[in-house]
């Protein structure tokens, strides 16, 4: 079982403490990075060891390898002699591991690592590209055969992830470290146990944008979302793909419930440029079903062997299943979106209501069957007014360019408002009310309309806030995302779950 080790980036020992006892229920181990602290704290590093009572890691990492530590390979050297110096018999007031990069070759250190208990972690850092023959290259690097090679990479598309999953077969049988940096390689720090990993690095959430480039999770998440520790060669993997797919609710509602059904199971982020990266990664990782968000809804049709009727109807897909050795795909969203609707209108029905929807995507294209299936009239709005076209006249609906010379057009069409881009998601209170946040930034509300945005974070995008703000009602898409991912589960497991009982 792969240990947590909490990556400590705070400038003094005191600060690296605080974060230490605040973690410490969610953590096995912790990595003292010398390198953030203040020239006076580093050296006073020999005490941490004695102020944790937990195994700590000493790493002092250079800039070439991603680190904060510039002043020569001398100064460097004497640091971790002085970690290492006036050994306690109580080996837990001493380093259980330090940290020295592969081409860092300085006898002195290594005898005193051995003779004090101290186990070396060897590590090689590519910061440009993924790594090549990482088996053999590990077997080199355990010099003595006592050391725990490491190896991190930056990987540029998931090929690179997915080609770090097959390598990884190939190590032999003594602890190791194998990490894909960055958003893209999460999965390699949330399938650790997957990797036969000795560790898995996280981050407090208070330091934690001091290293994005590495794309740590915090401690919390790591165990009550993905519910890390329960993960093993048995645990069936599931996902959501898409890009950039910077924030996702997914993985979150999933888990839950593979946690309350007792099942071995876990759901993590996929983050894939193209659907045949995702599908070739879910091969090789054997993943059992995917949740498709955008921009893929529509692409990822072309690679499956079967679809559903709502998929050949609408022509988007969100929901993908492994069937032997065959994929089948599914459109969730239009079940969620026609309860979630309905509930929000109070009715079952949208006879004699005219319906505006904002965009011509996979999740527009939901939105359009549902509102046909409802018998009611709607415009389709979109900047690029050929996708506007195609999809309104699929569904016998009218189209227009979305801009404020059709304002009027808009109004005409405004009992129901539906926003179905990403404009607006996941956006800093800096640039918020910014008028390419809001697809609909030249539309003044009467109050009268009935709006929802399918975006769910935030919770009110700066749409729904100027809608909110004239009076309007307004909804967004969380509970759209509830009720398919209901569907979604039952695809995935078979187990049939209410919404309301999750209410409860």
């Amino acid at each position: 079982m792969a240990k947590i080790c909490l990556c400590l980036t705070g400038e003094t020992l005191e600060e690296n403490l605080l974060l230490l006892n605040k973690y410490r229920p969610y953590i096995d181990m912790v990595e003292l990075r010398a390198d953030y602290l203040t020239k006076d704290e580093q050296l006073q590093i020999r005490k941490f060891p004695a102020m944790t009572d937990i195994p700590c890691i000493l790493t002092i990492r250079r800039t070439i390898d991603g680190g904060q530590f510039s002043e020569g390979e001398a100064r460097r050297t004497t640091l971790f002699a002085r970690a290492l110096a006036f050994a306690e018999q109580d080996t837990r007031k001493n380093y259980a591991y330090i940290d020295l990069e592969e081409d860092f070759n300085v006898p002195s250190l290594l005898d005193a690592a051995m003779a004090f208990g101290t186990r070396v972690i060897r590590s090689f850092h590519s910061m440009n590209e993924p790594v090549k023959n990482i088996a053999e290259r590990m077997k080199k690097m355990r010099t003595t055969g006592y050391e725990i090679p490491k190896i991190a990479c930056m990987p540029r598309t998931l090929d690179d992830v997915t080609d770090l999953f097959r390598q990884s077969k190939e190590i032999g049988d003594f602890d190791h470290i194998l990490v894909a940096m960055e958003s893209i390689g999460l999965p390699t720090r949330i399938l650790a146990n997957k990797l036969k990993n000795f560790l898995t690095y996280v981050s407090p959430i208070e330091t934690a944008g001091k290293m994005p480039i590495l794309g740590h999770l915090d401690p919390i998440t790591l165990n009550e979302m993905y519910n890390f520790r329960t993960i093993d060669n048995n645990t069936c993997v599931f996902g959501i793909t898409g890009y950039p797919l910077n924030a996702t609710s997914s993985p979150k509602i999933h888990n839950k419930w593979f946690k309350k059904y007792n099942m071995n199971a876990v759901f993590i982020p996929i983050r894939a440029h193209t659907v045949k990266q995702a599908l070739a990664f879910c091969e090789e990782v054997n993943i059992g079903g995917l949740s498709v968000t955008v921009p893929h809804k529509e692409s990822i049709i072309e690679e499956l062997h079967t679809v559903s009727a709502e998929v050949n109807r609408i022509n988007a897909c969100n929901t993908v299943v492994r069937r032997g050795m065959e994929w089948a795909g599914y459109n969730t969203d239009a079940f969620g979106f026609e309860r979630s609707l309905c509930e929000f209108l109070g009715t079952n029905s949208l006879a004699r209501k005219k319906v505006s929807i904002i965009g011509s995507g996979g999740a527009a294209k939901a939105v359009a069957y549902v509102i046909k299936k409802l018998h009611g009239k709607a415009c389709v709005f979109n900047r690029t007014v050929g996708r506007a076209r195609q999809l309104a006249e699929y569904f016998g609906f009218k189209y227009a360019a979305l801009g404020a010379e059709n304002m009027e057009l808009i109004k005409k069409y405004s009992d129901v408002i539906i926003q179905t881009t990403s404009v607006g998601m996941d956006i800093n209170n800096e640039n918020f009310f910014e008028e390419e946040n809001n697809p609909l930034y030249f539309y003044k509300f009467s109050g009268k309309e009935a709006v929802y945005d399918v975006i769910y974070v935030p919770n009110k995008t700066p749409f729904l806030t100027a809608a909110e703000k004239a009076g309007c009602r307004i909804c967004n898409g969380l509970s759209m995302l509830e009720y398919q991912a209901e569907k979604q589960f039952a695809l995935y497991t078979g187990k049939t779950i209410s919404h309301y009982e999750e209410k409860k």
